[in-house]
């Protein structure tokens, strides 16, 4: 996910966005904890799409406080 699409969304959508994606990181640790992921660098584009949304989240967090 793209950082443009990532400010596209709204702030519920952001939040369950990032929900989906944690989910989806957790499953893609497990799989490969058990067996060889045909694509393991899924993992890490995961893990930092993932680090993008909780970004976003606290930088419109903070814009709301201020």
């Amino acid at each position: 996910m793209k950082q443009t699409e990532i400010l596209e969304l709204t702030d519920l959508e952001l939040k369950d966005k990032l929900k989906s994606m944690e989910f989806e990181l957790a499953q893609l640790l497990l799989q490969h904890s058990i067996s060889q992921l045909e694509n393991p660098m899924r993992i890490r584009t995961m893990r930092r799409t993932v680090a993008r949304l909780q970004t976003n989240v606290r930088k419109r967090e903070l814009q709301a406080i201020s």
